[in-house]
């Protein structure tokens, strides 16, 4: 009797093979159990939490707890090993800057046991260490703003931003004794107000980038998956909304279409030779005309429901690269549709009603109010609420209630140096921000004594 072992392999693909996701706040993890479990592909979701949303999805297997990577990185690195070990994982979809790290830093370890759909780690590391990366973006005549290593700034008179160099606090980028846990925060520093470098060293364990402010809060962003060095699927959208009316993570955002933001997007993922998810972030200048890159996110963007409703399953796309299969891609997607995360349409809003960015006029309130309702009505489609899968959005919003209610029940102390607007902050709505900050952009400013404070683009858009 002979036996077919390719008909035995593509058995095995359709029944047993399996998806790990680590599972976060964002709305990433679910957008992907919803594009793959439908289509008969198990899906295993590993948490450091059991309030993350995917865990009570319809599409969620299985989950599995391991440890919180910003705690102790080499433990939460093992523990995907280990579950990238059973039998029903074939491969795993990074979601965070943390995943992708782990994952390229140990690729030869995850390549024995899962198909890995990943940069190596050299190629990550001119991504994740923006200078290298704006290096890259030279060689590719890709336009960046005006961009220093903060020891080699000197020019305070100007609007800028303190951004950490790195995207995650790692060994490979930080050193193996450094005790740093976060990377710190981006700030908006107000024009002759410098500030300490010496305490902005100690606090970020490394030496952050100044750079130029580009006075415009829509982003722009290009999104790609490539396979060593050729584009396999692409996406466009406009953030037309963030989660504070100065900018942020994107609470309503519409598909485009740009050739110019084809060809930059395109241009920079050459250049490094790419392979995977990328999301390439840009905002224009209206100065000159030019879209300039503002960073690259090396794993799937916390807008993924959007980009799937649109007609980009990226998701499925993801997959069937991973396996070796033809990726089934139209290379079409409607232009001009929108979609909204409602956690971030609730913060927008708020903002406009409390809060104040000396660099940003706030809108009225009854503008702001007929835009939302206008969008949410004509352009329905939600990031987390869906009709066939409703317990992660009611998940999401406990989460958001448990941490308005921790802020109010225990709100931290006073720092000695606090202004008083300062502490009168501690008592507002909190930042509405997902578990463990897994958005792409970064939330926006809030004020300072120096400057303005922008929370790093940890959280994972």
């Amino acid at each position: 009797m002979t036996v077919d072992t390719n008909s035995l392999d593509m058995h095995r693909h359709e029944t047993d093979a399996g998806v790990l996701v680590p599972g976060i706040g964002a709305p990433s993890t679910v957008a992907c159990l919803r594009s793959l479990r439908p289509r008969g592909i198990p899906t295993v979701v590993a948490s450091e939490t059991a309030e993350t949303p995917a865990a009570s999805s319809t599409y969620c297997d299985d989950v599995v707890r391991v440890p919180d990577p910003r705690a102790d990185l080499q433990a939460y690195g093992d523990a995907l090993l280990e579950v990238a070990n059973r039998p029903d994982v074939r491969t795993i979809i990074p979601v965070r800057e943390e995943d992708v790290y782990v994952l390229a830093n140990r690729k030869d370890a995850f390549a024995e046991v899962v198909e890995t759909n990943w940069p190596d780690f050299e190629t990550l590391r001119r991504v994740q260490d923006r200078v290298e990366l704006f290096a890259a973006a030279d060689a590719a005549g890709v336009a960046v703003p005006e961009t220093a290593v903060f020891d080699q700034w000197d020019d305070w008179e100007r609007e800028t931003i303190v951004k950490p160099r790195y995207t995650v606090a790692a060994p490979a980028y930080l050193g193996s004794n450094t005790d740093v846990e976060s990377i710190g925060s981006t700030e908006y520093q107000i024009p002759g107000a410098p500030p300490d470098p010496q305490a902005l060293v100690e606090e970020r364990g490394h030496m952050p980038l100044v750079q130029e402010r580009i006075d415009d809060s829509r982003e722009f962003a290009f999104f790609a998956l490539y396979d060593e060095g050729e584009p396999v699927a692409t996406f466009q959208h406009c953030q037309r909304r963030g989660w504070k009316y100065c900018g942020g993570p994107s609470a309503y955002r519409e598909t485009v279409y740009d050739q110019d933001l084809e060809d930059a997007g395109r241009a920079i993922l050459d250049e490094l030779e790419w392979h995977g998810l990328a999301m390439v972030e840009f905002l224009r200048d209206e100065a000159d005309e030019k879209y300039k890159l503002m960073e690259i996110n090396p794993r799937f963007w916390s807008s993924l429901p959007f980009s799937v409703r649109a007609g980009a399953d990226f998701p499925y796309y993801y997959w069937q690269q991973a396996l070796g299969e033809p990726v089934e891609d139209d290379a079409s997607y409607e232009v001009g549709i929108g979609g909204h995360l409602l956690r971030g349409e609730l913060s927008h809003v708020h903002s406009v009603l409390t809060e104040e960015y000396p660099m940003v006029e706030r809108p009225s309130l009854t503008s702001t109010l007929a835009n939302v309702a206008t969008s949410l009505v004509r352009e329905p489609r939600f990031d987390y609420a869906v009709a066939d899968d409703p317990a992660p959005f009611f998940q999401d919003g406990l989460n958001l209630l448990r941490a308005f209610r921790d802020s109010r029940s225990d709100p931290e102390p006073g720092v000695e140096g606090e202004t008083d607007h300062e502490r009168s902050r501690s008592n507002e709505l909190p930042q509405l921000e997902p578990l463990a900050r897994d958005e792409d952009e970064a939330e926006p400013p809030s004020p300072t004594s120096q400057g303005i404070t922008q929370t790093s683009p940890q959280l994972d858009d």
